[in-house]
C-alpha cells in the first residue's frame, strides 16, 4: 500500500512537471502530498520489519499513528472543505483523499500484530502538523503562496483562526480515535496470544 502511493504521488507531481510546475515546494506544500508521502513511507518501513518478522520500534509506530491521525484529517478537510478542487486526476484525488485514509484506519482497526499506542504519546500528533501550519502561514504572508485557499492571509485573521483552531482539534480528535484503535487491537492481539 506504500509503494502504491509514493507512486501516485510521483505520478501526480510528474504531471504538474509536465505542464511547467516544477516547484517542489509548492507541490510537497500541499498536507494531502506531504502527510500520504511520509505515512507510506512509514508503511513501507513497518511493512518491510514484518517480513523480517520484526516488530517495529516504539518511534515508528507513534510515526504510524501520526499519520494515520493526519491521514484522518486530510479525509475530512478535503471532502468537506474542499471537494473536487485541484489539479490532479480525479481518481488520485479519491486515491489520496478517501481510499488511502481509510485503509490505513482498516489497517489499525484489525490488524493484530500493531503494538499498544500509550496515551502519553499522543501529544507527538502536534509537531509536524504545527509545523506545516507555520511554514504554510509564512508563505502566505511573504510570497503569497498557500495550498488551500482557506489558509489565504486576506480572509482576514478571525477566519485564519478559526479553520487553524478547527483543523488541530480536528487532529486531536482523530488521534484520541487512532491510539484507542490501536489499543483495541493490540489488546485483541495480547489475548489471541494467550
Amino acid at each position: 500500500m506504500g509503494s502504491a502511493v509514493l507512486l501516485v504521488v510521483l505520478y501526480t507531481y510528474a504531471l504538474r512537471i509536465a505542464v511547467g510546475d516544477v516547484n517542489p515546494f509548492n507541490f510537497f506544500g500541499y498536507f494531502t502530498n506531504q502527510t500520504s508521502s511520509l505515512t507510506a513511507l512509514v508503511l513501507i518501513a513497518v511493512g518491510g520489519l514484518a517480513l523480517n518478522g520484526r516488530r517495529p520500534p516504539a518511534w515508528l509506530s507513534v510515526a504510524w499513528g501520526v499519520g494515520a491521525a493526519c491521514l484522518i484529517v486530510v479525509a475530512v478537510v478535503y471532502n468537506a472543505l474542499v471537494p473536487g478542487t485541484g489539479s490532479a486526476p480525479a481518481w488520485v484525488s479519491v486515491a489520496l483523499h478517501v481510499v488511502f485514509p481509510v485503509l490505513v484506519l482498516i489497517d489499525i482497526a484489525f490488524s493484530s500484530d500493531r503494538p499498544l499506542l500509550a496515551w502519553k504519546q499522543v501529544w507527538w500528533v502536534l509537531p509536524y502538523p504545527l509545523l506545516w501550519i507555520t511554514v504554510v502561514l509564512l508563505r502566505g504572508a511573504t510570497d503569497g503562496w498557500v495550498p488551500y485557499g482557506f489558509l489565504l492571509p486576506d480572509r482576514g485573521l478571525p477566519s485564519l483562526m478559526l479553520h487553524v483552531v478547527g483543523i488541530l482539534m480536528l487532529l486531536m480528535v482523530a488521534a484520541a480515535a487512532v491510539w484507542a484503535l490501536s489499543r483495541r487491537s493490540s489488546r485483541r492481539s495480547v489475548a489471541r496470544t494467550r
